[in-house]
Order: structure tokens, then C-alpha cells, then sequence
């Protein structure tokens, strides 16, 4: 099986990932002798933003 590589500038990733958007989610948890300090969950959407499709801020 022959893999073909090829390289990919860095600018031309992050102009593929925010035209189609990226989803980012998570779980953190910091514990200590089995006792919950402290808890964080992360969902973040991130695309670029157009005429097209608005701001979900107002302006």
C-alpha cells in the first residue's frame, strides 16, 4: 500500500477548518485524594463568520 504525503501549510488548515466550522468539546476535572476542586466543560464552535452567516452576537 503506497500512502501519499504531502505537506500542508498551517494558514491553508486553518482557512479549511473555519469554512467548514470545528466543534470543540471537553471534560476537566481537578481532584485531589478522590475529592472534586474543581470542574470544567468546554464546548466551543468555531467558524468564520460572513454576510452569509451572521454573528450570533448583535451587533
Amino acid at each position: 500500500m503506497i500512502v501519499e504525503r504531502r505537506e500542508i501549510a498551517l494558514v491553508d488548515l486553518l482557512d479549511r477548518l473555519l469554512a467548514g466550522g470545528v466543534v470543540i468539546t471537553g471534560d476537566l476535572t481537578l481532584r485531589i485524594a478522590d475529592v472534586d476542586l474543581v470542574r470544567i466543560d468546554l464546548n466551543a464552535l468555531i467558524s468564520s463568520v460572513n454576510r452569509d452567516v451572521p454573528a450570533p452576537w448583535g451587533e
